[in-house]
């Protein structure tokens, strides 16, 4: 059973059935019990069209449960109007469906959750299992968000910007369990770039490749993590470099620069400097000024003191994160690094301790306390 290629139709398969008229709800159960009578069925009689013979059966498992329902009368002229069985039509709605799966009614993580099962076509248990909670809880979600968007009118345009934004939530949370997630958002995206020519969607592809490909060494043996500086970058993935660079190059010559462009640039200058000292971070310093202009974040803020330090000296970084709300997320790591170097050790252990409490993460927490520990016993050392 090729599970991939179910999961590359389930998409277009759920579009047919909601231009039909289906209820979106009523039509993703439909084609997931039809591509449960695929996984029966397929092995010992493969179909000679795929969709075709998906669409057939989900509509047919839609109209049983639409005649069997108490609204049946209201949808009498849907349950009519079933179409001859033969090639499924070549019209893609996926793109309909991300903007579905996206839409401003619903929650990001039931609209992480609903792409990955509509789009994505994974199960709710695959689901469950990357994002580590019980089967039935994911279940929740997924049904609640299908009821969401249930009265959605299927021919509404779209947000490009709030399907990025979904799928990039779905690239950062990496992977767990028996689906890579980082791989998966990719290939959801290289979809979408398929299915709609813009250069936000090229951009967000570049910048998924160009960090994923750094992925390899990201982290040591023991789970602990490697800052980039000190990254092998040997392992790094040359293929996804070159690729993710060419996707951004064809983007930023349409001069319609977007966030994720400016983010794409920035992980390009990383990625295409031979070692960490031949970083351009004059360069990146001017792309995180344009990120900022692009989305006034004090996050890029803050990752913009990060490249000051680095390109006109820790203390100008030191003056621009001056500027930052120091009760912003990891404020307290930024400042600790760019005071370890200016050369004071002990502000910065006192501060990379500091950090580790508010770290988000275990292994980002790790990491912080061996940077205080690191310090501290240097400082020890040299005392009498």
């Amino acid at each position: 059973m090729d599970e991939a290629l179910l999961r590359s139709l389930t998409p277009g398969v759920l579009g047919v059935l909601v231009r039909r008229g289906a209820d979106f709800a009523a039509a993703e159960d439909a084609v997931q019990d039809a591509l449960v009578e695929a996984v029966r069925v397929w092995p010992t009689a493969p179909p000679r069209d795929p969709k075709g013979w998906l669409v057939t059966v989900a509509w047919r498992r839609f109209l049983d449960a639409t005649r069997a329902d108490v609204a049946r009368r209201r949808r009498e002229d849907v349950v009519e109007a079933e179409p001859a069985p033969g090639p499924a039509a070549a019209v893609d709605d996926t793109l309909q469906l991300y903007f579905l799966c996206a839409h401003p009614s619903l929650t990001p993580a039931s609209a992480v959750a609903l792409t990955l099962r509509a789009v994505g076509g994974l199960t709710t248990r695959q689901i469950a299992a990357a994002y580590l909670v019980p089967e039935a809880t994911m279940a929740q979600r997924i049904s609640r968000a299908k009821r969401t968007v249930s009265g959605v009118r299927f021919d509404q345009p779209g947000d490009v910007a709030t399907v990025l934004r979904v799928l990039y939530l779905v690239f950062n949370e990496g992977y767990a369990g028996d689906v890579d997630l980082a791989a998966e958002a990719i290939r959801i995206t290289r979809r979408l770039a398929a299915a709609i020519d813009h250069p936000e969607v090229a951009g967000l592809l570049a910048l998924m490749l160009l960090h994923h490909a750094r992925r390899a060494s990201r982290t040591a043996p023991d789970g602990s993590l490697v800052p980039l500086a000190e990254q092998d970058r040997a392992r790094w993935d040359t293929g996804a470099i070159v690729e993710g660079i060419d996707i951004l190059r064809a983007a930023l010559a349409r001069d319609r620069l977007g966030e994720f462009q400016a983010q794409a640039a920035i992980a390009a200058l990383h990625a295409d400097a031979p070692t960490a000292e031949e970083t351009d971070w004059v360069q990146i310093v001017e792309w995180y000024d344009e990120l900022a202009r692009l989305t006034d974040s004090p996050v890029v803020r803050l990752n913009r003191a990060v490249a000051v330090g680095e390109a006109d000296g820790p203390r100008a970084g030191l003056a621009a994160l001056a500027a930052i709300d120091d009760a912003l997320p990891r404020h307290t790591a930024v400042a600790a690094y760019l005071h370890e170097r200016d050369g004071d050790p002990t502000t910065a252990a006192r501060l990379y301790a500091e950090a580790a409490l508010k770290a988000p993460n275990l292994a980002e927490r790790h990491h912080l306390t061996r940077q205080a520990a690191r310090l501290n016993s240097r400082g020890a050392a040299g005392r009498p």
